[in-house]
């Protein structure tokens, strides 16, 4: 027999309160509302990034995988503004009562990802929906007064980074849907490691100080390194070469046999890496920074005032991309 939860109240109590342990201001979750406190000379920085089952996840997946890349994309949006977490709210619809079992792993995978980016749980609300399993996450954090870091504010000039490898998340998502695809490619060491970076990302919360010294701009890479690039230009462009995108050894191992998995690589979505404009003059110590924390950085280039992203392959020859990334309202 499939034991389900009672009612709203057991599942806030149960499940739900222990994750504001900590947090006067969430007040136990009892309250209508939180109060947060900030100390003076201190900004809070806001991001709202709501996951859906069958968009952002599979309703298959592990509760505690679900729970961590809900809470995850969000501070993903924090690190790149330069933020320190501090708190979160969640609003969670469900199409019927979740299982006790279910819960209880979907706050697991809650209590690990608060620990690892330190903030806790301060308030939201559950609800019924007729449609599928939603979780929306306000995630609140700080930075020193007027140290936030923006979207725009990159000039000509500027040098183009970004952390970590591209592409693991959308070959991850492929693997998801088709699990034999590209099989004589990657081991199963390989393969776990992609689909985990589809499943639990890691917002590079080490930057975050790094950012608020050097930056001139910066956001995270959530739909698409050739979308997201645009982004960060505004009204520049980049020019590129196409071995300068970091991969890992597994994305590279599928690449190799597949060149149509450059297409994913470069608009799939989902790294939660951190794309960073550096201004000439900060380059020299971003980089040395960047190296202490140890992340790694990749430079991509330099804006131009020219505007538009070319990506050149191999034989210097501009390549062309059908999508250049993910659209909620267009799928790609």
């Amino acid at each position: 027999m499939i034991d389900r939860i009672r009612n709203e109240t057991d599942l806030i109590q149960t499940y739900l309160a222990p994750l504001a342990h900590g947090m006067p201001g969430a007040f136990g979750l009892g309250d209508d509302a939180a109060l947060l406190s900030l100390e003076a000379g201190i900004d809070l920085v806001i991001s709202t990034d709501p996951i859906i089952a069958g968009v952002h996840f599979f309703p298959t997946d592990r509760a505690d995988d679900i729970a961590w890349k809900a809470l995850a994309v969000n501070v993903s949006d924090l690190a790149a503004k330069g933020a320190e977490p501090l708190a979160y709210t969640m609003a969670l619809a469900f199409p019927e009562a979740p299982e006790r079992a279910w819960m209880s792993a979907f706050c697991d995978g809650l209590a690990s990802a608060q620990a690892a980016f330190g903030c806790r749980l301060i308030g939201g609300d559950t609800d019924h929906t007729p449609g599928p399993l939603s979780i929306g996450v306000t995630a609140f954090g700080t930075v020193p007064r007027g140290a936030f870091v923006a979207r725009r504010g990159a000039r000509a000039g500027d040098h183009v980074f970004v952390t970590g490898t591209i592409g693991d998340a959308a070959l991850g998502l492929a693997l998801q849907r088709y699990p034999g695809l590209h099989a004589e490619a990657l081991t199963a060491g390989d393969r776990s490691f992609l689909i985990g970076r589809y499943l639990r990302p890691n917002p590079r919360l080490a930057l975050t100080a790094v950012l608020r010294a050097h930056a001139s701009a910066a956001l995270d890479v959530s739909d698409g390194l050739v979308k997201d690039l645009a982004r960060l230009a505004g009204g520049l462009g980049l020019s590129m070469a196409l071995s300068d995108v970091p991969l890992s050894p597994p994305a590279r191992a599928v690449v190799a046999i597949d060149h149509r998995a450059l297409a994913s690589v470069l608009s799939g979505g989902d790294d939660y890496e951190i794309l960073v404009a550096v201004a000439a003059s900060q380059v020299a110590a971003f980089r040395h920074a960047v190296l202490l924390t140890g992340v790694s950085a990749t430079e991509l280039g330099v804006l131009q005032p020219q505007p538009g992203i070319r990506i050149f392959d191999d034989e210097g020859g501009i390549l062309g991309l059908e999508q250049t990334g993910y659209d909620h309202f267009q799928g790609s």
